[in-house]
């Protein structure tokens, strides 16, 4: 039930009876106002006064006075007769004629923050830029004239070679809500069938049929391949980037240009999926298991939650693209959700490298050290006959020089005996040091058994890069990852060391690639490492040439006799396979995605008082309180000053966590609790943080 603005005990004073005659059709406004309150999550109603009344309609900003201060907030209804029996406080200013939220947004906004136990104005603070009065002044209301579609952009290109592919298209075309999972072929070396042509078609066949499409993907190396192809596709002045690394202003243009109607096409990361797209078609989602897509900020909603709540309320085309498929990509194939677009087994041979493992049996006939060896004679043999060719691409878990160490005599891992934090090294010659404290770890003794000689663990790019370099005198070396992340490289003869997601495109493709240490990413404890481990071993493999070409990928590190599926999958190139083999499994377990997660962070006192709730549904199941991981009994708990909300990336340390797991059928009655128990801490003042997360992926 909507409420006026005054709020007992805040030291609201009464609206003055001095308030203008309001000689409207719909003399209320019904504002959600940005408070960041949980208990303060709904609409308030004002009086509109006779000179805001043209401007102030649903949809735009606006000041109120609200608790003794001005905030900023949404007009979302006017109204003929208000609620509240009482008198209106009036709308402040209108603070542009500009409708900003739109209504399929709200409605959004309002989904995410019920089904996450989040506030509205959270969302919104996502979904919507800050205003910028010089990009609105400077851009046309008026969309522009466009010249007609190119005629080559209206093909199936590079959708021909799958399965359904086509027909995907002409659905999109023709108006139909139609939901895929679409496994990507790796066609290095060839443009006009890569992602990024697929995509740009999507949105071509999209744009075709009268309607807007939202490309979506993971990081600005990605936008850049996209931007290109989407461009050359579309021709100049259809589409608009949407990324964090514009200016504030280059960003509201291009968020006006969407609003406006100036564009059908808008590509961007993972703040891109609030686009406010006129008349929605398709939304396609590039890579949808990078962790790129996870939100830092309340109420966290995953971009793969996001688009799909956002296609069901829009009744648009879904696409979620990938060379690997994610487990929960999986769950919505076998729900009926999603349906699978695939290539043929015969285009699979014909595009993608050939996979070998070093420690096979028949290669440890011929290098009895290839299972414990880092750089195997295969993977030597391999790097130096594919350097004649093109570059070599060479995946390493970890940046840096030697990220982690280990006891040489018992394997232990080495910690500072100051915080108890990992040791590692930083460079050639250098003593090994703490990283979380710095201390210099100069007389280390191991706790265990007494050793004192360090091993590494995983060794960094740097340090592999040195070593490759050695190896392969007179070869260029290229590092790319951290800070320094290589958009592409030439394709002549070199060595490119890369972390897993910082891989760049080689020019005509790979020649070949060495995935180093391979345990270190099936070794994890994380609950989706395998299925993580497949995904970055075939992002860099489909940067490697065919088979056919002389393309091959190496994987290194892997111990004998081990069968570990993530590998077995690379190795067929079927991800599909090794999806429906983990969602199985965690079906029997009650793991995510077949049940869902919730987890609490704060207090033990407010934790054990979620836990033994009355309230809670009853197919769910509480774990813990336990303290969180790497959080020593002293730390103090975290103080928000908000009345217990969560209004984001905080900074704050609490030292406990509870896990709630739920059946799919009780998420909403859960979320719905949370966000009681949330909102009554905020309105009783608690100081205490805390902080709620629906659908934790990673319960370890």
């Amino acid at each position: 039930m909507t409420q006026r603005p005054s709020i007992e005990g805040t030291g609201e004073t009464s609206v003055p009876s001095a308030v203008p005659p309001v000689d409207v059709a719909r003399p209320v406004a019904a504002v959600l106002v940005e408070s960041g309150l949980p208990h303060l999550d709904r609409v308030f109603e004002y009086a509109v006064p006779p000179d805001l009344d043209e401007l102030a309609q649903p949809g735009v900003r606006v000041n109120v006075r609200f608790a003794g201060q001005e905030l900023r907030g949404y007009v979302v209804e006017r109204r003929a007769e208000a609620e509240h029996d009482g008198r209106l406080a009036p709308l402040k200013s209108v603070v542009a004629g500009e409708a900003v939220l739109t209504p399929p947004i709200l409605e959004l906004a309002r989904d995410l923050a019920a089904t996450h136990a989040g506030v509205t104005g959270d969302v919104l603070r996502l979904a919507i830029p800050p205003r910028h009065a010089r990009a609105e002044k400077a851009l046309a209301m008026e969309p522009p004239a466009l010249d007609p579609l190119p005629v080559a952009a209206l093909g199936d290109g590079a959708w021909a070679n799958y399965r359904g592919g086509s027909a995907f298209l002409e659905h999109v075309r023709d108006g139909a809500a139609v939901g895929a999972v679409w496994s990507a072929l790796p066609v290095a070396g060839d443009p006009a069938r890569d992602w990024p042509a697929a995509f740009a078609a999507a949105a071509a066949a999209c744009v075709a049929g009268g309607r807007g499409a939202l490309l979506v993907v993971p990081d600005h190396r990605d936008l850049e391949r996209l931007d290109a192809a989407v461009g050359g596709v579309l021709g100049p002045g259809r589409h608009v980037r949407l990324s964090a690394d514009q200016g504030p202003q280059a960003r509201y243009t291009a968020w006006l240009k969407v609003l406006r109607g100036h564009v059908p096409v808008v590509i961007g990361t993972r703040a891109a999926a609030y686009a406010p797209m006129p008349d929605l078609g398709l939304i396609a989602v590039w890579d949808d298991g990078d962790d790129l897509y996870d939100e830092p900020r309340a109420p966290y909603p995953h971009a793969r939650d996001v688009v799909a709540n956002r296609a069901r309320i829009e009744g648009c085309s879904l696409l979620l693209g990938a060379y690997a498929r994610s487990v929960a990509d999986e769950s919505l194939v076998e729900a009926g959700v999603l349906q699978p677009i695939v290539a043929p087994r015969k285009a699979l041979r014909d595009n993608a490298p050939r996979v070998v493992i070093a420690g096979e049996e028949t290669e440890r006939e011929r290098d009895p050290a290839a299972t414990s060896a880092r750089l195997p004679t295969l993977a030597w043999r391999t790097a130096k006959a594919a350097l004649e060719r093109g570059p070599v691409l060479i995946q390493v878990p970890r940046r840096g020089y030697v990220p982690s160490l280990a006891c040489q005599q018992c394997r232990a891992r080495a910690r500072c005996t100051a915080c108890h934090g990992p040791l590692a090294l930083s460079g050639g010659g250098q003593v090994a040091s703490c990283r979380w404290c710095g201390s210099a770890a100069r007389e280390w003794e191991c706790p265990e058994c007494g050793g004192t000689r360090l091993r590494s663990l995983v060794v960094g790019a740097r340090r592999t890069a040195e070593e490759l370099g050695r190896a392969f005198p007179g070869v260029p070396v290229m590092t790319s990852g951290g800070d320094a992340v290589l958009a592409s490289v030439p394709g002549r003869p070199a060595l490119v060391i890369s972390t897993p997601g910082a891989e760049p495109v080689a020019e005509g493709g790979y020649a070949a690639a060495l995935l180093l240490d391979a345990w270190a990413l099936l070794d994890r404890p994380a609950l989706d490492a395998a299925p993580e481990a497949l995904r970055r071993w075939m992002a860099a493999a489909a940067l490697v040439r065919p088979a056919a070409a002389g393309g091959m990928v190496v994987v290194t590190g892997v111990s004998p006799g081990t069968t570990a599926p993530a590998l077995e999958a690379l190795i067929r190139w079927d991800a599909a396979w090794l999806a429906a083999g983990e969602l199985a499994e965690r079906r029997l377990l009650h793991l995510p995605p077949a049940d869902i997660f919730a987890e609490v962070v704060g207090t033990r006192g407010a934790l054990e008082a979620i836990a033994t709730r009355e309230g809670l549904p009853a197919g769910v199941t509480a774990y813990g309180p336990t303290r969180l991981p790497g959080v020593g009994p002293a730390a103090g708990v975290g103080r928000s000053g908000a009345g217990g909300g969560d209004s984001g990336d905080l900074g704050l340390v609490v030292p406990f966590r509870l896990l709630l797991r739920a059946r799919p059928q009780d998420v909403d009655a859960l979320a719905t609790v949370l966000r009681q128990v949330r909102a009554e801490r905020s309105a009783r003042k608690e100081t205490d943080t805390l902080r709620v997360r629906m659908g934790v992926a990673d319960v370890n």
